[in-house]
């Protein structure tokens, strides 16, 4: 069986949600089929032409972040063509826009949908109605739909009719035998579990300037704020970010960051922060989970995927609520009941090495 993958950025080590879905995903896919992975050159600072026994196609795509998708997915959907593969599977909604044309070629198309990217901030009118569109293409012309959360099934079920959706979520890898680095808080010259982390985007939707706010008004508190991550398109908004944090003392960026750095970040945290708005299913809070820390996130559906207590929760865009409970947070910790909860949700729930076996067994049944 030939799978041909488009509709991300690429990986490894590439900033994204859909670039750490599919970096996970398929390196087990790839023990029992063929993979290729089209990316786009921009992204990949090291161009390989295999990671993982999954063979890489390195495509050419404009650095824009309204036309890159769009332009990118077209040209992988024609190269597929000419290697024939069983499966042509892509995704989030902006690069489905290209599956009736796959359709039209002959392929057999899985559609994976990441979350209603329209609803992103970041995106003008035009763009939100392409994004629409796209959604709509997808759901209808794909041979079969993946969903990552049951919020985004729910609402297709909805809008679009459509009932043989199938419900495969974003996974993580649970750190068993996790040796606590502590080798990179000392670069930032933190303490263990003296310090707040979050890891994101700099996009408008992420929450990150309500993040800095809250921080700002506990004056009194010894802790840092560590933000991990960068903007992939510089805008005024991650510019803004930037300077308000070079601003409000304790506040450190680290720009986007992979590896032991990464990790080293997670496991030495003493409260992680997800302040978003808008997410599918978010791999950096499963990350977050994995690593035993005591999380607080805005009240969205997409994050009450995961039961936690409600004390966990807070209204997106109340500042004040995120910085009193931040305060709260850092200092209860997390109880040994609650992460041995946390961590058989994750082993049943959000394995990645189960996520591939379901999302074979879709190739399987299409063909």
């Amino acid at each position: 069986m030939k799978i041909f993958v488009t509709g991300l950025r690429g990986f490894p080590n590439v900033q994204g949600g859909v670039e750490r879905h599919c970096e996970n995903l398929f390196p087990y896919i790839s023990k029992k089929c063929q993979v290729i992975v089209s990316t786009r050159k921009f992204y990949i600072k090291n161009p390989q032409k295999e990671w993982k026994n999954i063979k890489f196609v390195h495509l050419w795509a404009p650095h824009n972040k309204f036309l890159e998708a769009f332009i990118h997915t077209f040209l992988s959907v024609i190269y597929a063509y000419f290697l024939h593969p069983d499966i042509l599977h892509i995704h989030a909604i902006g690069p489905s826009l290209f599956v009736p044309f796959a359709k039209f070629l002959g392929m057999k198309v899985v559609m994976t949908h990441h979350g209603p990217d329209y609803e992103r901030k970041k995106w003008n009118k035009f763009a939100k109605l392409v994004l629409k569109l796209g959604e709509f293409l997808g759901v209808k012309f794909a041979d079969k739909v993946i969903v990552i959360s049951q919020n985004i099934k729910e609402s297709i079920e909805a809008n679009f009719n459509r009932h043989d959706l199938i419900k495969i979520p974003n996974g993580i890898n649970i750190k068993e035998n996790m040796k606590n680095n502590e080798k990179y808080i000392k670069k930032y010259k933190l303490k263990k579990k003296k310090y707040i982390f979050t890891a994101l985007r700099f996009v408008p939707e992420k929450g990150i300037y309500d993040l800095i706010k809250a921080y700002e008004l506990n004056k009194k508190t010894s802790f840092k704020l560590i933000i991990a991550g960068d903007a992939d398109h510089e805008t005024e908004y991650s510019l803004r970010i930037k300077e308000m944090a070079k601003k409000i003392s304790g506040v450190i960026l680290t720009g986007f960051i992979t590896g032991e750095e990464l990790e080293s970040l997670y496991a030495n945290a003493g409260l992680f922060v997800l302040p978003s708005y808008y997410e599918g299913l978010p791999i950096a809070l499963l990350e977050a989970l994995s690593y035993g820390l005591p999380v607080l996130v805005s009240d969205i559906p997409p994050n009450r995927e995961i039961p936690l207590p409600e004390y966990r929760y807070f209204q997106p865009g109340n500042i004040e609520e995120l910085s009193e409970k931040m305060n709260k947070l850092i200092r209860k910790g997390i109880s040994r009941t609650e992460k041995n909860k946390i961590f058989r949700i994750l082993k049943k729930e959000y394995n990645w090495k189960k996520i591939a076996e379901k999302t074979y067994s879709v190739y399987q049944e299409i063909l």
